[in-house]
């Protein structure tokens, strides 16, 4: 069973992958290259401004260890971090926390790993709410539904700042009331929770709220850039932006892998609600995916590739 399990998520993501490209074919043959022949230049600025987010996210992410005690040089943090990008085409983007097997040779802690990592997704998402809000600002209707997700995630701040998660660690791990694996892997979680709470002071929030904002901010601009392939459509930076946002946060809270199907869809429609035709919005939306997702997936491969034959015991003689 084991080879079969191996391949099964994969197959899973392929077999969603033709279902969706089968429910569109009609639009997709109607869609014209020769936008995109001859807006290359475009398509080559899109991409570095998604190379530009996964540099703003790899100083964060350096600066978040190195606040939870592990500083690492800044060319094994970027490595490590891309080569997480390998399987960022899971629910959640939870595939990421396979970079935690590098720091696990070093003696870094998965709880710090982990709540690290839980940390970053939860900054991810603040950002994306406040890029949101550049749609939001031209349809009210959306204002309820944005102020209730910030209410949301302010409670999740307070309540992580003052649960003393070091004390239900220990509880769990002493507790013989549920079963040991159980309390095992409770304390584990909650061991995560309470290196979280190290990042949570109003410096460190405040500078990976930034850096979040910048780096994804990035990835919406290089959308409008793609987007203006097209100068008969009315797409303006905020509007892009917050298109952007809109459909990064949707296709995260379908929990499907890569938010795969959800953000193309709403992508493709609010191109549309703006001006584009279908087969329009269709080309800058497979375009976008393409020097962003799948970038960062390809890119990610190449790190894994690389840390295989380059990663040592320690990390002295990493530039």
């Amino acid at each position: 069973m084991q080879p079969i399990s191996r391949y099964l998520f994969p197959g899973l993501v392929a077999v969603f992958a033709v279902a969706c490209l089968y429910g569109v074919r009609g639009d997709l043959a109607q869609v014209s290259l020769a936008p995109l022949l001859r807006s290359w230049d475009l398509v080559a600025l899109a991409a570095l401004c998604s190379l530009l987010n996964y540099g703003f996210r790899i100083i964060r992410w350096q600066h978040y260890l190195a606040r939870l005690g592990w500083r690492l040089p800044l060319g094994f943090i970027g490595l490590t971090y891309i080569a997480g990008f390998a399987f960022t085409v899971s629910p959640g983007k939870v595939g990421e926390m396979a970079r935690a097997r590098y720091y696990s040779r070093l003696g870094v802690p998965l709880p710090n790993v982990a709540g690290a990592f839980f940390v970053e997704r939860l900054m991810d998402v603040m950002a994306m709410l406040v890029l949101a809000v550049l749609l939001a600002t031209a349809a009210p209707r959306y204002h309820a539904a944005m102020w209730s997700a910030g209410i949301l995630i302010v409670a999740a701040l307070v309540t992580l700042s003052l649960t003393p998660w070091d004390s239900i660690a220990l509880w769990f791990e002493a507790t013989s009331r549920i079963p040991r694996s159980v309390g095992r892997l409770a304390a584990g979680a909650t061991k995560a929770l309470g290196a979280a709470r190290t990042l949570l002071s109003p410096g460190v929030l405040l500078f990976g709220f930034l850096m979040g904002c910048a780096a994804w901010g990035l990835e919406g601009v290089g959308f409008f850039v793609l987007g203006s392939m097209f100068p008969a459509a009315h797409l303006t930076v905020s509007l892009g932006v917050g298109i952007y946002a809109v459909a990064v946060l949707v296709g995260a809270i379908s929990f499907l892998p890569g938010g795969l199907g959800s953000t193309e869809a709403v992508m493709t429609a609010l191109l549309a609600t703006q001006g584009f035709t279908v087969a329009d919005a269709l080309l800058v939306t497979i375009i976008c995916r393409m020097v962003t997702l799948w970038l960062a997936v390809l890119i990610g491969w190449a790190a894994v590739l690389v840390l295989r034959n380059r990663l040592q015991p320690v990390v002295s003689s990493w530039p």
